[in-house]
Formats: structure tokens, C-alpha cells, sequence
């Protein structure tokens, strides 16, 4: 799994490639924990090259929501399709955090 994070305005993209799973998720856990002590409380996961997401991954999604929600942040997960969206959707994420089929559906 590769991490790459840029700033969008007063958003941190986080660009996701190749496996989240039980291996990798701390990496993640790791890189976004970093980035919100840095003072960054807007967040989006771009998983358009993501190719793989376990319970694990998942579980990473909800955890960092949880953090950036107590700063009065937000994670926004984007770039879903094929295998990843339809494991995000079965697993009820568009109901807990905002999802955009592409990094252009962005608001703003």
C-alpha cells in the first residue's frame, strides 16, 4: 500500500493505492493520525486506485472519522467504484460518512 497526501484548499487528500487490510491499516492509522495533529480536521480518503479493502481498512475509516468528529472535523471517502464501492455501500458507509463516486464530486 502506497499513502500520498496533498492539500486541496483547506482539505487533505489522502490518496490510497493498492491494499488496506490487516497488514497495512496501521500505516494508515499511522499517516492520518499525523496529519490531524498537525492541525488538518478535513479530510478525504481518495480510493480510486485502492484495490483491496478488509474489515480491518474499514475499521481505520471509522476510527478516523471518530477522531477528526471530536475536533468538529470530517472524513470524506471518495474515488469509490467497482469491488470498493460495493463493500462500502453493503457495509452502510454512505449513511455514516459523506462519498463521492469521484474526486470531482467534491462539494466546493
Amino acid at each position: 500500500m502506497e499513502i500520498e497526501s496533498t492539500m486541496q484548499g483547506n482539505t487533505c487528500v489522502v490518496h490510497i493505492t493498492g491494499r488496506l487490510d490487516a497488514v497495512t491499516s496501521p500505516k494508515l492509522d499511522q499517516e492520518a493520525t499525523q496529519i490531524i495533529e498537525q492541525g488538518n480536521h478535513k479530510i478525504v480518503f481518495d480510493l480510486t486506485d485502492l484495490e483491496y479493502v478488509s474489515s480491518a481498512g474499514l475499521r481505520i475509516f471509522l476510527v478516523v472519522a471518530k477522531k477528526l468528529k471530536q475536533l468538529n472535523g470530517e472524513l470524506g471517502l471518495a474515488g469509490l467504484q467497482g469491488n470498493i464501492k460495493e463493500v462500502l455501500e453493503i457495509s452502510g458507509f454512505p449513511s455514516i460518512l459523506p462519498c463521492y463516486d469521484s474526486m470531482d464530486d467534491l462539494p466546493g
